[in-house]
């Protein structure tokens, strides 16, 4: 993920980060305008894979994200980038919850397409509610190759941001990389067969 903060801001996201961490209710209320235009661009790359006519916008996003921080005590944050990675994994969590409680209310009508992220190298597009249910498949069998999709699909980082924060060789990150793609591009490919 690309570091859009000045040095300055970086030094007080992680100040911020810290005294939310050990439970300052004032720290994430002075944290959000910090991070707000992050989030907001993050908003707007899963918005961009939404299918037209969606019911969310990226303002809505970011705001059910707050709502959902807000309820959260004590978060031990190892850095800007664990917590942009929280973030757009929450992100996604809500996309979802949105999808299942649209795709209920509707009986199976109206599904939502989201193109599986240019990382993955795939054209085809991809049910969200499917790939949602394959990461946590994939979470259980090999926790680290689910990470390391979420990490590069749904927040933007890079192969060495990420090897950095799992505290793994750059080798290792991008042959997991290869692996959990392969295996789930091979298992979304059966869940729509199926």
């Amino acid at each position: 993920m690309p570091n859009s903060t000045s040095p300055h801001d970086s030094h007080e996201i992680t100040r911020l980060l810290d005294a939310w961490g050990e439970g300052s209710r004032s720290a994430l209320d002075e944290l959000m305008p910090l991070v707000a235009t992050e989030l907001r661009r993050l908003a707007k790359n899963y918005m961009r894979q939404e299918r037209s006519g969606h019911t969310l916008e990226p303002t809505a996003l970011v705001n059910e994200l707050y709502l959902r921080l807000v309820g959260r005590r004590e978060m031990n944050w190892k850095d800007r980038a664990h917590f942009f990675a929280f973030s757009a994994t929450t992100m996604r969590r809500i996309l979802v919850d949105h999808a299942r409680g649209k795709r209920t209310s509707k009986r199976g009508q109206g599904i939502q397409w989201l193109p599986l992220d240019e990382a993955v190298d795939q054209a085809q597009e991809m049910d969200l509610v499917a790939l949602d249910d394959a990461l946590q498949t994939l979470e259980r069998m090999r926790e680290r190759q689910a990470r390391i999709i979420e990490l590069r699909c749904f927040t933007g980082l890079a192969m060495r941001e990420i090897a950095d924060m799992l505290d793994i060789s750059l080798a290792t990150a991008n042959r997991e990389w290869a692996s959990a793609r392969a295996w789930l591009f091979r298992e979304l490919n059966l869940r729509e067969r199926g």
